[in-house]
């Protein structure tokens, strides 16, 4: 059976309402990479884009799916250290990850995979391992042994990639240009949560994004966005509790195996790319306010919405005008400054 590991990504509500619009669209909807995802698609070569598309999602899938053993991530994590070749494709999201692991000072690293299945986050077994298990496991953690010569990958035995914090985002980067390539200028990718915006709406307004409240079923606000990704990153989204109440969610921190208990409840990264947005949700997640906040000062290229333990809201400039509050929601806002 194929699974897809994502571990990271919140479910966000499309909010479509505004003026009706005589365009009509070509929607579809499809399960993969172990998620849900919808398209809505304007343009007279509408289902000629979504077609190559489907096939596109299902490709990557095929490549980077870990428990499929066909796939080349799973050839790279039972290689026992010898070289093997992947796809121009997926040497490019690897190197991108591991550029992404070193940027962030390991915050995000693709190779938790062995201690994110300790936990059983990876099946319906869910569990806190022993600490014995997780210093064991956190020996085989560690981005920089990887090697990428071109589209050749060696890794050392008993070391495991994992992508999914990177994929949708990069797939999602995928169907855009795709989309684009057939002439679309205005649809709505959603791959499991992560939300790739091509143009604006076809009456020309932005598209409406409902960004969802950490740990309930309604809607935070609405963000209003064109030509943009959208990711969120939240503990809410896989987690289990114990015979003590205690609360284990998936997103792990690579320094200590365990669920990263950084005063954050969601991370929103608004950006570009998908790829970058989706890497950075996990990361900031992982790091917390402050190191969140310089990071973004030192770094730039894009702005975030962070929900804290404390119900405030802090949002980059960027989008300071772009998203509002929904009615009835008791979140203070604080702005952030570059």
């Amino acid at each position: 059976m194929r699974r897809w590991i994502s571990g990271v990504l919140t479910v966000m509500t499309l909010v479509l309402s505004g003026c009706a619009t005589e365009i009509e669209p070509v929607e579809t909807s499809l399960f993969a990479m172990n998620t849900y995802m919808t398209f809505t698609v304007y343009g007279e070569n509408a289902q000629e884009a979504l077609d190559e598309s489907v096939e596109l999602i299902q490709t990557m899938e095929s490549r980077w799916a870990v428990t499929d053993d066909e796939s080349e991530i799973y050839r790279g994590n039972h290689s026992d250290g010898r070289p093997i070749s992947v796809s121009e494709e997926t040497a490019a999201l690897i190197s991108f990850a591991l550029d992404m692991a070193e940027k962030t000072k390991s915050a995000l690293d693709p190779t938790i995979y062995p201690v994110l299945a300790a936990w059983g986050f990876t099946t319906d077994s869910k569990q806190v391992p022993s600490q014995e298990q997780i210093d064991a496991l956190l020996e085989r953690v560690d981005y920089s042994k990887i090697q990428l010569d071109g589209t050749t990958l060696t890794m050392p035995k008993g070391m495991q990639l994992d992508l999914g914090a990177v994929g949708k985002g990069y797939t999602a980067d995928l169907v855009a240009e795709v989309l684009q390539t057939h002439g679309v200028q205005s649809a709505l990718i959603n791959l499991g949560g992560s939300i790739q915006a091509v143009g604006s709406r076809p009456d020309g307004s932005d598209w409406r994004i409902g960004i969802r409240a950490p740990w309930g079923e309604d809607n935070l606000g609405v963000l209003e966005i064109s030509d943009a990704a959208v990711v969120t990153s939240g503990g809410y989204e896989n987690y289990f509790e114990d015979k003590d109440g205690n609360i284990y969610w998936h997103i792990l921190d690579p320094s200590t195996g365990y669920p990263a208990n950084s005063g954050l409840q969601a991370v929103t990264i608004i950006g570009e790319e998908g790829r970058l947005c989706d890497a950075l949700s996990t990361a900031l997640f992982v790091m917390g306010t402050e190191q969140a906040e310089a990071y973004w000062r030192e770094n730039g290229g894009f702005d975030m919405l962070l929900v804290t333990d404390e119900n405030e809201i802090l949002l980059t400039e960027g989008i300071a005008d772009q998203f509002t509050l929904n009615d009835g929601r008791t979140e203070t806002i604080r702005v952030l400054q570059a």
